[in-house]
């Protein structure tokens, strides 16, 4: 058996890195990373502390917060660095020579221009666990570009841990529509829009057997089960990105669906249930990303993800596991593992005949009994570069490295905030006259306190 240290690559580098280029002018930076994995920036200006000490002393100080209150402009904005979007405070470094920190804090590490950063929001079940949400993947490109592969129940929580740029999440590729890949779709098209998007955001995914079984129909249905929230909130928020938009594909055939700024998202075949499953390839500056989504062993996986930078496919339970799991007899649960997925002995064989430079597995809860078993059942038939992913795994590519690691988020942290786009991106009125009338007479007049600056 492969030892476990074979399974990822870990640099030597500390876990902490000072991050002292570019520090902001105008004060003193005094950065640290608290022991559970938060980083806090905290910026003096001693200037200020010294003319607030004297206007306190002065009996100024309420005038002073007054006029502050009325002039200061909206909070919560995030910064821009080459471009881009980052939480404000944040001063996101390049990487050196591959010398990863052993942990990714999110909004520190710039991806390189000819890089792609891959992070597991989720590799778990349809009945989800704390630690384990449901299937998500991240791929962030060197060209600023984002694209989300799968968007499964609980995968946006992990979305918010990293403090991601909303504006940038506006394409969702679907492998299929059960609710561990496709349940939080509406969560992040609601949720996306308050935070950023100024866009409609686009779900491209499967046509099924029939038009109602297809991706266009579900978001369809999407749209109008939430129609009460999206049509209160116009005016309030962009007009655009109250939108979504489904572009449907034959499920079928082989063929590129999406293909600019030299990205090239090809969708083939999947084996799973039943009609209208897929997996993904993306192609982009010489570097290729593969998700195989829920699905057996099949042809069309083993041409496509053939020699492919990180292919992420299903590693699912044995029937022995899933009885002992689940109490499923094991008719059911050979079913459930061996015919409508794919175990770990079967992950492996394929893995062994595309040879990709790292091939990830996911699709199971990560307690650490099982995975050590999933883990074996794959040694047994691939010898090759190998993750074990889970949620918030992050893995680093470029042509001459992969890095498999973790990410540590702050389970308290904020969305980074709106940009100046969303807060002049077109709308309308605020939502007025949705009320009735005697409804609106019930509200108890002079609770609510006035405006404090001008709302015209």
């Amino acid at each position: 058996m492969v030892g476990i240290d074979k399974i990822i690559h870990l640099p030597r580098a500390s876990a902490l890195r000072e991050l002292t280029d570019e520090q902001p002018s105008g004060g003193i930076e005094i950065r640290r990373a608290m022991s559970n994995g938060r980083e806090e920036t905290m910026t003096r200006k001693l200037s200020a502390v010294i003319v607030v000490c004297l206007l306190v002393s002065a009996g100024l100080f309420g005038l002073i917060i007054a006029s502050l209150q009325l002039n200061t402009p909206a909070q919560a904005k995030p910064d821009k660095v080459d471009g881009l979007n980052v939480p404000s405070g944040r001063i996101p470094q390049a990487i050196k020579n591959n010398r990863y920190p052993r942990t990714y804090f999110p909004g520190t590490e710039k991806v390189g221009k000819d890089e792609m950063r891959i992070v597991a929001l989720g590799t778990g079940m349809p009945n989800q666990s704390p630690s384990n949400v449901a299937a998500a993947f991240l791929v962030e490109l060197g060209n600023g570009e984002s694209f989300l592969f799968d968007m499964g129940t609980g995968s946006t929580d992990r979305l918010a841990g990293l403090e991601a740029d909303y504006s940038a999440l506006d394409k969702v590729f679907v492998s299929h529509l059960h609710t561990d890949h496709a349940g939080d779709i509406a969560a992040l098209w609601v949720g996306g829009w308050l935070n950023g998007r100024y866009t409609p955001l686009h779900v491209y995914g499967p046509s099924g057997s029939s038009p109602e079984l297809g991706t266009k129909v579900h978001v369809d249905h999407i749209r109008a089960a939430w129609a009460w929230d999206v049509t209160s909130r116009a005016g309030t928020l962009p007009n655009a990105g109250g939108e979504i938009e489904a572009h449907e594909f034959d499920y079928s055939k082989t063929a590129v669906i999406y293909d600019k700024n030299g990205v090239k998202v090809t969708t083939f075949p999947a084996i799973h249930i039943r009609d209208g499953s897929v997996s993904f390839r993306l192609d982009w500056n010489g570097l290729s990303f593969v998700f195989g989504g829920d699905s057996v062993p099949n042809k069309w996986f083993a041409k496509e993800a053939k020699g492919v930078d990180v292919a992420v496919h299903e590693a699912f339970f044995t029937p022995e596991q899933w009885m002992e799991i689940a109490g499923f007899p094991y008719k059911q649960a050979y079913w459930v593992t061996s015919v409508i997925h794919t175990p770990p002995e079967g992950f492996g064989k394929l893995m062994s005949m595309v040879k990709p430079r790292m091939a990830v597995a996911y699709h199971y809860w990560n307690h650490r009994d099982i995975e050590l078993d999933i883990f074996e059942g794959i040694r047994k038939t691939y010898g090759g570069p190998l993750a074990m992913a889970d949620d918030l795994t992050v893995i680093n590519v470029t042509k001459d490295h992969i890095e498999v690691r973790e990410a540590t988020i702050n389970h308290d942290s904020w969305p980074q905030g709106t940009s100046k786009e969303w807060d002049t991106a077109p709308r309308g009125e605020p939502a007025t006259g949705l009320m009735s009338d005697w409804l609106n007479k019930g509200k108890l007049e002079g609770m609510n306190p006035p405006p404090t600056q001008s709302i015209d």
